[in-house]
């Protein structure tokens, strides 16, 4: 690598500006507080500020920035300050401007890095440098293919993150596999060395086609400037003065590069809050930000704690969510003091199931928007992107616009696209069939006859005898081509969402049937059309639906984080101490986006009529209240719990399988296996809750579902406390509906 051609540069050759006229610079500070003033003041590093959330961090930076350049200390040209987001660079830029600070580059570690690499390249390497692909997906499905993997887009997601993981921590596709192993990584469906020989393939790839992704940024700007000195230099020229915010985001690629932009120098100013690190998952350590002092001798810290953003009762409940944490980033958290005042107190509210929650939160926030609350200031933040799909229909069941940060709408992810395509075409199939059926002659009763059997609950019951299949079974069929399965994939990510999604689907699609049993695939295709409809393009005004993750540097008035049960925060896979301590922190990024209004909610089951087996997050256990029963109660009471219930088989017993399914579980045998119900009894109860449903002018399902009417007929309890075994029957079902289900057992009429 020849350096001969290295010439000085427009970029690091520009001659200090004059400074700034003094004007008074006590007048500039008078608006800062006194932590935020002594950042202000600390013109020279190494500083390193820990600021928690809403305690003004970006204007105590730029305050320090502009100050620096008021009084001469800083050129505006020799100032970097290194941001993560394109959005926040944007705001730091506008910030400095308005502050007479204009000249001072505000960048992404990317953009920095790319406008360096794009100089020297010519000049070190020969050429012009090559392309930047948009996207690396393309490249990562043909290296996955060429190992002769199904290039199925969920695991190309995987793929694609579990590579950019491993550049970013420096790891290279030799050293993979046992460094994943390690550390105890993993890729749903993939082992550790086939992500290595796919890693491997995919740089192979690229080295052929000449062509870079986002990650080879990094890496070639950090190796040139550890093998060509002479570029070194002259960007450290550039740049003598260095601010970093988030820096508890760092990864290790972004701090060798930081490194090396520094040199021996030690003007540096970072800025972080070890108790919102949230993406260790994808090579970032709050150790660079908790080791700062240790690393620079003699570093200032200063430390903001005053929030400015959110009412004492929010602050109040964050602090708490904190006080029960572990770990490293605990033993440097910070605790915060509002400095707005008193507002309403969080809320916690329970649900009998998600539909029940998304329905209560929709219900309160249009109460909000008809009282004057902008929907623009209302947000619903979740764990993953598969909780939007119910919280987008029960917005738009009351009328109220919303969008989608940080993904697709549901309608509109490529999993469900693809599944409502292949429902779409099995819709033409049917009717093609029916058509074909129709046209012989004599066939109609037949077709007709088949026609009444595939709608409702009790249809779905008697279509499990052989030769028949109910609209939600083949819907399940359907979707099992696309990718989903009875039981969830091992492990987080793509592959993970995108099952979340198909088993979304299948769960609408039950519910509408449920509501609607006559429906077949043209009418099903048809009520998933209108809702996609019903979504398209909410007004700019609209409340805000996000994962915690994508809540990350926003705020709202009102925030509402919802599906706080046990397995979903922590989600299930969260099995270390590390990583449930990273699930802490990520809901304490939800709660304090929130300025006035706090809500917190939970549901005990997943689908009407479902198992109450949930229980709130473990987190809330000290935050919550114990016991009430007015929307803002913790656990049910004993007497809401009812009998206790003997666990769910979890194997066949007829022929020892294990269960997969809930269904399955509920009955005790799988689905191949013959039922051993007597026919009359189930019918008995079928009619029996088609007319207890309508008395109450409720689903069928609400009352029992087919597999818990299913689990009765087969096990005939004669005793309420037999009953109260049956998964299912919850208490407040056992006291209303004991005394007509136990006599239908027993042969008598309800």
């Amino acid at each position: 690598m020849s350096l001969t051609r290295i010439s000085p540069v427009d970029e690091t050759s520009v001659t200090p500006a004059p400074a700034s006229p003094p004007g008074d610079t006590q007048d500039l500070l008078a608006g800062l507080d006194p932590e935020q003033r002594e950042v202000a003041e600390t013109l020279h590093g190494p500083v390193c500020v820990l600021a928690g959330a809403g305690t003004g961090k970006t204007r105590a930076i730029t305050y320090r920035i502009a100050h620096g350049v008021r009084r001469g200390v800083y050129a505006p040209q020799r100032v970097l300050a290194v941001t993560f987001t394109t959005r926040a660079a944007g705001e730091m830029r506008d910030r400095l401007r308005s502050l007479g600070a204009g000249g001072v580059q505000a960048r992404t570690f990317h953009s920095a890095a790319l406008r360096q690499l794009k100089y020297f390249w010519p000049q070190v390497v020969g050429g012009e440098l090559p392309r930047l692909v948009a996207s690396k997906a393309p490249l990562v499905a043909e290296a996955a293919s060429r190992q002769r993997l199904r290039p199925d887009v969920a695991v190309v997601r995987d793929l694609a993150a579990e590579i950019e993981w491993a550049k970013v921590s420096r790891v290279s596709a030799d050293d993979y596999a046992v460094r994943a192993a390690a550390i105890g990584r993993a890729v749903a469906a993939t082992d550790a060395a086939t992500v290595a020989r796919v890693y491997a393939a995919y740089d192979e790839i690229k080295r052929t086609r000449e062509v870079l992704d986002f990650e080879d940024v990094l890496l070639l700007t950090v190796a040139m400037l550890e093998d060509a000195p002479l570029v070194a230099e002259q960007v450290r020229a550039q740049y003598h003065h260095f601010v970093v915010d988030e820096y508890q985001d760092v990864n290790p690629l972004q701090q060798r590069l930081l490194e090396l932009w520094l040199g021996a120098r030690t003007e540096i100013c970072v800025v972080g809050d070890p108790s919102q690190t949230i993406y260790s998952f994808a090579g970032a350590s709050p150790s660079y930000l908790l080791d700062f002092p240790r690393s620079f001798a003699g570093a200032k810290v200063v430390r903001l704690e005053r929030d400015y953003r959110s009412t004492a009762e929010v602050v109040a409940l964050a602090n708490g969510l904190l006080d029960a944490a572990t770990g490293p980033s605990a033993a440097h958290r910070l605790r915060l003091r509002s400095q707005i005042g008193a507002g309403p107190a969080p809320t916690f509210s329970e649900h009998s199931d998600e539909p029940a929650e998304a329905a209560g939160v929709a219900a309160r926030i249009a109460g909000l928007v008809a009282a004057g609350t902008p929907a623009r200031e209302v947000a619903v933040l979740f764990r993953i992107n598969a909780q939007s799909a119910v919280y987008e229909q029960a917005l738009s069941d009351v009328g109220v616009p919303y969008v989608v940060r940080g993904g697709d709408r549901f309608f509109e992810r490529p999993e469900v696209r693809q599944a409502i395509t292949l429902l779409r075409g099995a819709a033409r199939g049917e009717a093609d069939r029916t058509d074909s059926a129709l046209s012989r002659p004599g066939a109609g009763d037949v077709v007709v006859d088949a026609l009444r059997s595939t709608g409702s609950p009790s249809a779905r019951a008697e279509s499990r005898e052989p030769g028949g299949a109910g609209l939600s079974d083949r819907v399940r069929d359907v979707l099992a081509s696309a990718g989903w399965t009875v039981r969830p994939p091992a492990g987080s990510g793509a592959v993970r969402a995108r099952w979340e999604s198909l088993s979304a689907l299948v769960q609408l699609t039950d519910d509408v049937v449920a509501l609607e049993p006559a429906m077949g695939f043209d009418g099903l295709v048809r009520e998933l059309q209108a809702r996609a409809e019903a979504q398209h393009a909410p007004t700019a005004d609209a409340v805000t639906l996000a994962t915690l993750h994508a809540a990350k540097g926003l705020e709202w008035d009102a925030v509402f984080v919802v599906g706080l049960a046990d397995g979903t925060v922590p989600l299930v896979y969260a099995e270390d101490d590390a990583a449930i301590e990273e699930e802490r922190r990520l809901l304490y990024v939800g709660v304090t986006r929130a300025r006035q209004l706090l809500g917190l909610s939970w549901a005990l089951a997943r689908s009407p009529g479902g198992r109450a087996s949930r229980r709130p997050s473990r987190f809330l256990d000290s935050l919550r209240p114990v016991a009430g029963r007015d929307g803002r109660s913790a656990d049910p009471t004993p007497e809401r719990r009812g009998p206790r219930r003997s666990a769910r088989a979890a194997s066949c017993r007829t022929c020892g399988r294990s269960l997969a399914s809930g269904a399955e579980r509920k009955t005790g045998r799988c689905a191949e296996c013959p039922s051993t119900y007597d026919d009359a009894i189930f019918d008995s109860l079928r009619e029996w809750r088609s007319r207890s449903a309508r008395e109450q002018s409720v689903p069928a399902f609400c009352v029992f579902t087919d597999a818990t009417l299913v689990a009765i007929a087969e096990t005939l309890p004669v005793s309420e406390r037999e009953l109260s075994q049956v998964p299912g029957v919850g208490a407040a079902k056992l006291q209303r509906y004991a005394g007509d289900v136990l006599g239908i057992c027993a042969g008598k009429a309800p």
